[in-house]
């Protein structure tokens, strides 16, 4: 089984896991013989946070409590107070997950976060710009990793920029294999462009449908 862990801070942008959170927590577009997936919120403490939008979250588990193992994932979401050195211990966890292959998967601030542990110097990544990492981040040495994407998965670490979302979703969603391949691009298609046709086939490839 997977187990998804969902890092919290205070200020953490609540629309930048909407999408990823919500399909791999209600598991409605799964596909009959996906893994086993569990979704968990964890935290510095067990504390509530105030996300961005003003929603409160209490952590299920603390950083301690995530599995060093090829079957964990860590979501690390944008925020404005990732210059916190408290946030420290999740980046150290985030290095660790890397070296044993579990997914790591970054977006918007959570990225700075990154390139400050040199953890992008070496491998292709994104996030608001080339120039925001420079700005946020002085010690940044990924100039020659860096790619121009709204999303970009490299393995085990997917990053994303503050528009990237969707796209970051579809990645983290692949990676796991929980959809058909049919159903993951119908999904894609229709959130990214709205067309009627996606959603039908999208209803179409799914389990229950076929006979």
């Amino acid at each position: 089984m997977f187990t998804v862990y969902v890092y919290t801070l205070d200020t953490l942008a609540d629309w930048e896991l909407g999408y990823v959170a919500a399909e791999l927590h209600s598991k409605r577009f799964f596909k009959k013989d996906a893994p086993s997936i569990s979704v968990k919120t964890t935290g510095v403490s067990k504390e509530s946070v105030k996300t961005m939008g003003g929603l409160t979250v209490i952590p299920d588990c603390s950083i301690s409590d995530i599995a060093v193992d090829e079957k964990s994932v860590l979501l690390l979401p944008g925020a404005n107070t990732w210059n916190d050195t408290k946030h420290g211990a999740i980046i150290e966890k985030a290095g660790e997950l890397l070296s044993a292959g579990a997914t790591v998967c970054a977006i918007c601030g959570a990225t700075v976060a990154l390139a400050n542990a040199g953890l992008l110097d070496q491998r292709p990544h994104t996030s608001n710009g080339m120039g925001y990492l420079e700005m946020c981040s002085p010690c940044y040495n990924g100039q020659q990793f860096y790619v121009d994407k709204p999303s970009v998965a490299d393995h085990n670490l997917i990053t994303a920029s503050s528009t990237g979302a969707l796209l970051w979703a579809k990645q983290i969603i692949e990676r796991l294999e929980v959809f058909q391949p049919d159903t993951l691009e119908a999904w894609y298609n229709y959130f990214s462009s709205g067309e009627e046709k996606h959603f039908f086939a999208l209803m179409q490839s799914l389990p229950t449908v076929r006979k």
